[in-house]
C-alpha cells in the first residue's frame, strides 16, 4: 500500500516534469536564434525571462521532487541535494553530479538575477545549459517510466 503510494506521487511528479519540460522546450526554440550581441527588443527580454524561469522550475521540479521521489521508490531517500545527484549519477540520469551542479548554480543566478547587468549573458548560460537539463529530464522520465509507471 505505501509503495502504491510512492508510485503515484512519483507519476504526478513525472506529469508535472513533463509539461513544464515542453514549456522550456518551447521558449528554448523561441530564443535560440538570439546570442549576447544580438540587438534586444522589450519582447525579446520578455522571450528570455519566460526561457529563464521555466529552464528555473525545470530544474527545481527534477532536483527537489522527481530525483527525491525516485529515491523514496527505491528506498534511499534523505540527504543533501549533493546525494540525491550522487544516486541520480550512479543511475546514471545524469552525466555528473558535480557538472550538474553547474546547473543548479545557474538556476541560483537566476533567481537572483538582479545582482547581475549582464542579462545577456546569463540568458546565453541558460541557452548553452538547456539542452543538457532537457536531456537529463528524458532520459529520467525514460528511466521511470520503464522501471515503474509501465510506459515507454
Amino acid at each position: 500500500m505505501k509503495h502504491a503510494k510512492h508510485l503515484k506521487l512519483l507519476a504526478e511528479t513525472r506529469d508535472e516534469l513533463s509539461s513544464s519540460l515542453s514549456w522550456l522546450q518551447r521558449s528554448v526554440q523561441k530564443c535560440s536564434h538570439k546570442d549576447r550581441h544580438y540587438e534586444w527588443t522589450a519582447d525579446d527580454y520578455d522571450a528570455f525571462e519566460a526561457l529563464t524561469s521555466r529552464f528555473a522550475r525545470v530544474s527545481d521540479i527534477l532536483l527537489q521532487k522527481f530525483f527525491r521521489a525516485l529515491d523514496v521508490v527505491e528506498l534511499s531517500e534523505g540527504g543533501t541535494l549533493l546525494d540525491v545527484l550522487l544516486r541520480a549519477e550512479k543511475r546514471g540520469l545524469v552525466e555528473s553530479a558535480d557538472h550538474f551542479l553547474e546547473i543548479r548554480e545557474l538556476r541560483n543566478e537566476i533567481n537572483h538575477e538582479y545582482a547581475t547587468d549582464d542579462l545577456p549573458a546569463l540568458f546565453e548560460a541558460v541557452l548553452h545549459k538547456s539542452p543538457e537539463l532537457i536531456a537529463t529530464v528524458e532520459r529520467s522520465m525514460h528511466y521511470a517510466d520503464e522501471r515503474y509507471l509501465g510506459s515507454s
